[in-house]
């Protein structure tokens, strides 16, 4: 049980920290000063969330993430979602193959060949299935979440953890909300996909409280290293360099490979989300379904997506905000979900 619930926290972890959240730019987005109270909201949340989208999978034992939407909130709705929850994890995985060619131009690789091995390592990935994709996750989020943890400590410690919080001036609460909704779709799409490999729901309480407390920590952490840098994030595309720029210059090179594992993790997590969708429709094995995903996807990344970005996030904030409010209110309206 305790494996099984490991394996589901890396999943979640994987699906959740992406080159946004790793770098620091998203959560400088939505947290910044007056945060910390909306970061301890936004773990409770996560909680809950992942926690009813994994009751919902175990119980219909879901492949896919169809079962699940049309629990939450019904057939005619669901159909909508379907085509939100596509569109989302076919542009989000196509930004992340965009980014994982251009940071490996750091190290002087061509963007096109940067592209191929990201793609090639996403196939080799699903030749084992499922397997690969949580084993994966069981591996690299591990080293990922003690990298940047030592980064940040070793950063406090120089500055003294010079943490305050007083429920007086904490005005971004309403920050949990919008920084949960955004991350709804794809823990939606991941989750869903393993209802009918969790074998005890122990598995779930472990998954969904451990993810939760480990990601409020390191949102925590991050948020109030990034405010004692606040006055120069603005010259920095990444604001995670901000707080490296005293360190050697090996540990700038060591956390632009992590980022790259987290693009990559991301990349992963959107695949995987879209072949448990389209598996059942095409007799398939699930490498050569990510194999033609992927060469639908590397033509795009030509292409400028500020304009499909600025279009299709705000959109997916609204509609994810109404996905949110149907799993929060779902343990109320449908009684026993925590206790059966």
């Amino acid at each position: 049980m305790v494996t099984n619930g490991l394996k589901w926290l890396f999943l979640i972890i994987g699906t959740m920290i992406g080159a946004g959240y790793a770098s620091g730019r998203e959560l400088w987005e939505f947290f910044g000063s007056e945060s910390g109270l909306a970061i301890i909201l936004f773990a409770i949340l996560f909680i809950v969330s992942c926690t009813v989208i994994l009751k919902i999978s175990y119980k219909s034992q879901s492949s896919h993430y169809i079962p699940v939407l049309q629990t939450l909130m019904g057939k005619q709705f669901t159909k909508v979602y379907d085509v939100m929850i596509v569109l989302y994890l076919f542009s989000t995985t196509v930004i992340m193959l965009a980014g994982g060619g251009a940071t490996l131009e750091v190290i002087h690789l061509p963007y096109w060949f940067g592209i191929g091995i990201i793609c090639g390592l996403l196939i080799l990935l699903f030749v084992w299935d499922t397997k690969g994709m949580t084993s994966m996750n069981a591996f690299v989020i591990p080293i990922l979440i003690i990298c940047l943890l030592s980064v940040l400590f070793a950063f406090q410690y120089m500055k003294g953890f010079p943490f305050e919080m007083s429920l007086s001036e904490q005005s971004n609460w309403p920050a949990a909300l919008t920084f949960t909704a955004l991350n709804i779709l794809p823990l939606i799409a991941v989750l869903s996909a393993i209802g009918k490999e969790i074998k005890h729901e122990g598995e779930i309480w472990i998954a969904s409280i451990g993810s939760g407390v480990i990601l409020g920590s390191i949102s925590f952490l991050y948020n109030e290293s990034l405010l004692q840098v606040a006055g120069e994030i603005i010259l920095y595309e990444i604001p995670l360099f901000a707080i490296l720029k005293h360190y050697p210059y090996f540990m700038v090179l060591l956390m632009s490979g992590l980022l790259w594992i987290a693009i990559y993790t991301t990349a992963a997590a959107g695949v995987f989300g879209l072949v448990s969708r389209f598996r059942e429709y095409v007799n398939l094995p699930v490498w050569l379904l990510a194999l033609l995903l992927l060469m639908t996807m590397v033509p795009l990344t030509t292409f400028g997506f500020s304009t499909l970005i600025s279009i299709l996030y705000p959109l997916y904030g609204i509609l994810n905000l109404y996905v949110l409010a149907s799993i929060l209110l779902y343990p109320i309206l449908r009684k026993g979900i925590f206790s059966k």
